[in-house]
């Protein structure tokens, strides 16, 4: 009787094995085909035509749609720097007893009076995980911020196993979204945003990502609710029972027609995870805010100049208002509002055309509106309307957090910041007065004497001196009448978001 050969055996499994696999690595070759000609044509990864999709019901299956749009989806993984302290002394639990008798009394030979918890800071590498989408054929990719805040490296892994270095375009905390960028030798797939407002609740959505680290994952679920806010002022998440994890945040959240509505940021769980909670950044906000971070490295958000209230329905009888509706006016301090005439006690039911429901509406509204142009607003006083235009200001510079472009070419460098001659377009950018006159502080040396002085950019220098500076050559002449006159500093009036304060600023030569 003739015995097989193990070897044959091997071999005839090989075959086996390999004739099992053949349709699934021809059809992710396939895959990728279709992606890179539709990559090299810059057109965006869509969902296939399917009878379920036209009729707006449950498909049988996903796969169609995973496969279609997954090579647009990226892991990310940064590595960073992070400080730990070294153990010295003896290492007691936080909230034992003799913490406390050591922190009373003292231990030799350790910092801090002898706080056995104190010592000196060492240096390891950390690294961490997330998700992220491609949105251009030439490598612009949008994640969270939070995933790739304080980072050293970034790596970028695609679908097909390639790996690149990225840097990092823009950042915007208040929306936890981040772009960036990197180079390939090859246009890349990519998917484009949806319209985020026409998704309704009780859509199917699909998740991708890199939950937990454990590669590509793919999760469906619908629309739960929409217009969900958690903690910021620019917040508008869909919430999904869609599976999302950590390691997920950063990537996108689809419709049935290939298109990214939001981007996965955050879960509501008592254990750290998924129980069907999950929140993804709106589309219709993370568009926006992608548009400005990759033309501008930052956001430049329309800025009102008014602290505001909502309408309750006590409020809107006392004010013989029909509706409880729009936004209360409670301070207007100097800005783009008060320019305008706005008053304390206005409510504002109307901005751009479109009539205003709260404040929270308000906000977004007027974060979306372009800087420095005028914008219709209705507010009702005494029970009439009446109609205002404002020229809208930049919040990040009225913050103090953005920065100005250095658009005139007479800007000089002065006790450690960069000034240059106020115009009525940089004065409507800063939500200041247009006939405002002064200097503007284009950027600040943070090791120097300004930033020692709190001055930021933005900020605007009306007076030097006790006398009014126009131009570069009036401060450069009050700072030379400073020093002749044998003073170390110089007093200055300077304006930030129209509130003014003096600073003084050494003079040494």
């Amino acid at each position: 009787m003739n015995k097989t050969s193990p070897r044959y055996l091997l071999t005839a499994s090989g075959l086996a094995l390999l004739l099992a696999l053949s349709p699934a690595l021809a059809q992710q070759s396939a895959t990728a085909d279709t992606a890179q000609a539709a990559a090299n044509q810059n057109e965006p990864l869509k969902a296939p035509e399917s009878q379920a999709r036209r009729q707006q019901v449950m498909p049988e299956s996903f796969a169609d749609l995973v496969e279609q749009v997954s090579p647009a989806v990226v892991n990310i993984t940064t590595t960073a720097t992070v400080s730990t302290p070294l153990a010295r002394g003896p290492q007691l639990p936080e909230g034992s007893p003799f913490s406390d008798l050591f922190r009373e009394f003292g231990f030799p030979g350790l910092p801090d009076g002898g706080n056995p918890f104190g010592g000196p800071q060492g240096e390891q590498r950390s690294n961490a995980l997330g998700s992220g989408f491609v949105v251009s054929a030439d490598g612009l990719i949008v994640t969270n911020n939070h995933v790739i805040d304080g980072a050293d490296e970034i790596e970028v892994e695609f679908f097909s196993g390639t790996k690149l270095p990225a840097k990092v375009i823009g950042k915007d905390d208040k929306t936890d979204i981040a772009v960036l960028k990197v180079e390939s030798d090859k246009p890349l797939p990519f998917v484009k945003f949806g319209d985020s407002d026409v998704a309704r609740v009780g859509d199917w959505v699909l998740a991708l990502g890199n939950p937990l680290g454990q590669g590509f994952s793919a999760s469906t679920g619908i629309v739960s609710a929409r217009n969900r806010a958690l903690s910021g002022s620019y917040d508008d998440f869909i919430q999904t029972d869609a599976a999302i994890n950590r390691g997920n945040s950063g990537g996108p959240l689809f419709n049935m027609d290939g298109e990214v509505i939001g981007v996965n940021t955050a879960i509501l769980s008592p254990n750290g995870g998924s129980i069907g909670i999950g929140f993804s950044m709106a589309s219709n906000v993370v568009s926006k805010v992608v548009e400005q971070l990759e033309q501008f490295g930052e956001t430049r958000r329309g800025w009102l100049g008014v602290k505001i209230q909502p309408v309750t329905q006590d409020i809107a009888e006392s004010l013989g208002l029909a509706d409880a509706k729009g936004a209360m006016v409670t301070d207007v301090p100097a800005g783009p509002a008060a320019d305008a005439g706005m008053k304390a006690g206005d409510v504002i039911t109307s901005f751009a055309g479109g009539a205003v429901e709260d404040p929270r509406e308000l906000v977004r509204r007027v974060a979306d509106a372009p800087v420095g142009e005028a914008v219709d607003v209705t507010v009702q006083r005494d029970g009439k309307p009446v109609e205002l235009k404002v020229t809208l200001g930049r919040r990040e510079l009225a913050e103090g957090t953005g920065s100005v472009d250095n658009t005139s070419e007479s800007a000089s460098d002065l006790m450690g910041m960069t000034v240059a001659p106020l115009t009525p377009e940089i004065a409507a950018e800063l939500g200041v007065s247009r006939d405002m006159a002064g200097l503007v502080v284009q950027s600040v040396d943070p090791k120097g004497a300004a930033a020692d002085k709190g001055l930021t950019a933005g900020d605007v220098i009306t007076e030097a001196g006790q006398q009014p500076v126009t131009s570069l050559a009036d401060l450069q002449a009050r700072i030379k009448e400073a020093r002749d006159a044998g003073r170390k500093s110089i007093l200055l009036m300077v304006r930030r978001a129209g509130e003014p304060r003096f600073v003084a600023l050494p003079v040494a030569s």
